[in-house]
């Protein structure tokens, strides 16, 4: 049996990882934490995420493979616990789903890239900014400072 000596961690010059092609890679990839949150849906505990209160300008990137998802200036403190922003970087950077779990219906957002979960969508942000809150884990995202 081959052994697959792929490495899945290194950022290409554009930031982008290579997509784990199965369950092992991504444990490799990710801490626990993220695991859990990217690859199993969870959900870290309200205001405990690194991104939480952070003000810094830069690009958020899915912490599994580095796709750009938002952009700091749509970033704002809704108050949730998690990172919340009003608009994804492009409309093709993330994938919205149906989610009916936990006994409601809510729209879930995966990175559009590798699939990974990322948090839900809300009707319930700025409205002079469209009306919509990306609610994200923390554990989900990357920050590049700029």
């Amino acid at each position: 049996m081959a052994t697959d000596t792929t490495d899945t961690t290194t950022k290409t010059a554009d930031g982008l990882m290579p997509v784990a092609d199965n369950d092992a890679a991504w444990k490799a990839r990710l801490s626990p934490e993220q695991y859990k949150v990217l690859r199993r849906a969870g959900t870290e505990p309200p205001f405990s995420g690194e991104y939480v209160d952070t003000d810094e300008a830069g690009l958020y990137r899915c912490a599994a493979c580095g796709n750009p998802l938002f952009d700091s200036g749509t970033k704002f403190h809704s108050g949730s616990g998690w990172p919340s922003f009003t608009s994804a970087i492009a409309s093709d950077a993330v994938e919205l789903i149906e989610d009916r779990s936990h006994g409601m219906t809510r729209t879930e957002v995966q990175c559009a890239r590798c699939h990974s979960h990322l948090g839900h969508v809300f009707d319930d942000g700025p409205r002079d900014q469209g009306g919509q809150r990306f609610c994200m884990n923390s554990l989900s995202l990357d920050l590049n400072k700029t």
